[in-house]
């Protein structure tokens, strides 16, 4: 049975275009194809003059319905303000122990407070809050200043050396520095140091340095070293080291002190994001 030959040059024309012996056929495109064309530049035309479409010289066409995606997220974002103020109006005015005892309150305020340490403390103490040298790590219970909920949120409004008067400001005296203590004595204090933790070296140093500590660092980080949070005096029998364990990092912090700051939040954030905060960071696992 022969083959039916749709659409001869007969019937439909061709564009004058042939090679190699094969014509281009002046094939019209299928109506429903057309059909769809010409909804779309309808539609096109309608969105023009609806919406907001073209540039002009200094602004845009703001089309029949006056619509503004910026003023939308504007009316979201007030709309959201204006729902969340509820809540952080009662956590600005309730006390810590108050806000951890709502189960609703707390779930907020512990939501806003992860969202602003993301924002405001990570850049120091991590992402995930697990610090680095020089910045604590907020996931233990080695806590400086005490890790009660009303000592974080304490530390946070006020900072550590902070310029705010109501700051935490203990200060450990550059020993080597002012001459207080000689290198040999400021060696034999590391060792024994590190002998509390278990990791000394040479007990007959840290013998010597025995005597030295107790005549010139237990009055802060106390006769048995554990250390002294009313002062900011850290544990020194743990194994927790904000700077560094090694002994001549010990032997550094000794000789020239550490003066770590921490910026006093009360300037820069509402009385509720303060709290939020200090919920977060008491629940990260070391909160006391």
């Amino acid at each position: 049975m022969a083959k039916k030959q749709a659409n001869t040059p007969e019937e439909v024309g061709t564009t004058g275009h042939e090679w190699d012996g094969i014509q281009e056929l002046n094939q019209p495109l299928p109506k429903w194809w057309l059909y769809i064309l010409y909804a779309t530049i309808v539609w096109a035309i309608g969105y023009w003059l609806v919406y907001p479409a073209w540039p002009t010289v200094s602004s845009y066409s703001k089309g029949w319905m006056g619509y503004s995606q910026r003023d939308q997220v504007a009316k979201d974002v007030a709309a959201s303000h204006a729902e969340k103020a509820v809540f952080r109006d009662k956590i600005a005015a309730a006390d810590m122990d108050s806000i951890k005892a709502d189960p609703e309150l707390f779930n907020f305020a512990l939501a806003g407070g992860e969202a602003a340490f993301g924002d405001n403390c990570a850049p120091c103490h991590g992402r995930g809050a697990q610090g680095a040298v020089g910045y604590p790590n907020l996931r233990d219970d080695a806590w400086l200043w005490g890790g009660s909920l009303d000592a974080i949120h304490q530390t946070i409004k006020y900072g550590i050396r902070a310029e705010d008067p109501k700051t935490r400001a203990g200060m450990m005296p550059a020993f080597g520095q002012l001459g207080m203590l000689k290198r040999d004595q400021i060696s034999d204090t590391a060792e024994y140091v590190m002998s509390l933790s278990g990791n000394a070296e040479d007990d007959e140093a840290a013998a010597r340095g025995q005597e030295i500590f107790a005549t010139s660092c237990a009055a802060c980080h106390g006769p048995d070293g554990k250390g002294n949070q009313a002062l900011g005096a850290p544990n020194l029998t743990d194994e927790l080291w904000l700077y560094g364990g090694a002994k001549e990092t010990i032997v550094e912090t000794i000789y020239s002190s550490r003066a770590g700051m921490m910026p006093a939040w009360e300037e820069r954030l509402d009385p509720a994001t303060i709290k939020e905060l200090a919920i977060y960071v008491h629940s990260l696992g070391g909160g006391q």
